[in-house]
């Protein structure tokens, strides 16, 4: 079962995402702006992204820049009605995976989540990051430090994971707190 964060302002189509999604077994996440989507990608971990282009508050070409800019690079499925090839193009040069328009069936743009979590599952992140005697488990969500294990608060560990990814860059307080 993967974890799915449709992000999709229009209700009926957010739902109609979500119902198809979970008929496949997904466990989905949804929001319906921009910047709630952000905060949401920037805390939890999602296998997929379903991705409007047209959303309050951030909009989705600007929303998955700002994914990428920070490492997160989770398949991103972007679903519009913006159908002309220089849009699919732009959303494609923005860091999506892949582009499907409205209208558009739901068991068909269930499959190409089927895709992108098989073809990003071969790519799948490392499972355990290390840094000299830190090593943070992220399937079993534990840490130790020289093998002891250390118990985190759900916030500690995201940040210390985040800290564990970006090691040896510079990382803004701001982006910290974000």
């Amino acid at each position: 079962m993967a974890r799915i964060l449709v992000i999709e302002d229009d209700e009926p189509t957010s739902s109609e995402i979500e119902t198809e999604l979970s008929l496949h077994g997904h466990a989905v996440v949804t929001a319906a702006d921009g910047n709630a989507a952000l905060d949401l990608a920037t805390r939890e971990s999602f296998d997929v992204v379903t991705l409007d282009r047209m959303l309050p508050g951030l909009d989705g070409l600007s929303l998955v820049a700002k994914l990428r800019e920070r490492r997160i690079m989770v398949p991103v499925l972007m679903i519009s009605a913006l159908s002309d090839v220089d849009e699919r193009i732009a959303g494609l040069r923005a860091g999506g995976n892949d582009y499907m328009i409205k209208p558009f069936a739901p068991n068909e743009m269930a499959m190409r989540v089927e895709v992108l979590l098989r073809r990003y599952q071969d790519e799948a992140e490392p499972v355990v990051l290390r840094a000299g005697p830190i090593e943070l488990d992220l399937v079993r969500r534990t840490a130790s430090v020289d093998g002891d294990q250390v118990r985190l608060l759900h916030m500690e560990f995201r940040l210390l994971e985040f800290l564990l990814r970006n090691q040896g860059d510079i990382v803004s307080r701001r982006i910290i707190f974000e």
